[in-house]
């Protein structure tokens, strides 16, 4: 059981009786975090239309109707069902938003769990390679983009995935292990060769590795 687990044990022992109006007080404890993975994954082109802030309420929403769900998974731990909540959420916007173009937004991979909403390349790479106004360095990090993408692309969605949960959501070895449904040792492993696989072409951005 995480830390964060155990500070919040008292209120899921009060959900686990039947006290429900306690989830707004365990919905605030990971509403950040929350946001964070929504971020990551909701369309660009959604932008004006749907916002990160606007799912994490929805999914606020879906996890009250649901409890039912977490309470009957006592092994589960509140913050990997209220992600999954999430996930499911986003699966939702981008079916009524993007309808056909479903596919281009994320996709379900079964490797990365029934239901889960996958990072994709194109929302990883605008993440490592970053903004920049100087001409310079933009045209630096559009070259290096490119080869970020490409590595990214002949990665395993699961590697690809890991690494998202590791360096984008700042989740535990131990939290993206039970998300995904392998072991620790594994996703350790999985998440260093993710990097070290992008290690040489991060160098070349500037402000990743130095001037």
């Amino acid at each position: 059981m995480s830390d964060t687990e155990q500070d919040i044990q008292p209120l899921l022992d009060r959900l686990g009786r039947g006290e429900t109006e306690v989830m707004g007080e365990l919905f605030v404890h990971f509403q950040e975090r929350l946001w964070r993975m929504v971020d990551l994954r909701l369309d660009r082109r959604l932008g004006g239309r749907v916002s990160a802030s606007d799912v994490v309420q929805e999914t606020y929403i879906d996890a009250q109707k649901r409890v039912q769900h977490f309470l009957a998974k006592p092994d589960m731990p509140f913050f990997v069902w209220l992600r999954l909540v999430a996930s499911q959420r986003l699966i939702d916007v981008h079916r009524q938003h993007l309808g056909a173009q479903m596919r281009d937004a994320g996709q379900e991979v079964s490797l990365v769990g029934a239901g889960q909403f996958a990072a994709t390349s194109i929302c990883l790479v605008a993440r490592l390679a970053g903004d920049d106004t100087s001409p310079s360095r933009a045209a630096i990090r559009g070259e290096v983009a490119e080869q970020i993408e490409a590595i990214l692309n002949s990665m395993e969605p699961i590697d690809r995935e890991v690494l998202a949960l590791r360096h984008f959501e700042e989740l535990s070895n131990q939290e993206v292990a039970e998300i995904l449904g392998i072991d620790k040792g594994a996703a350790s492993k999985r998440y260093i060769r993710a990097l070290d696989r992008l290690k040489d072409v991060l160098e070349k951005l500037p402000g990743i590795y130095g001037e």
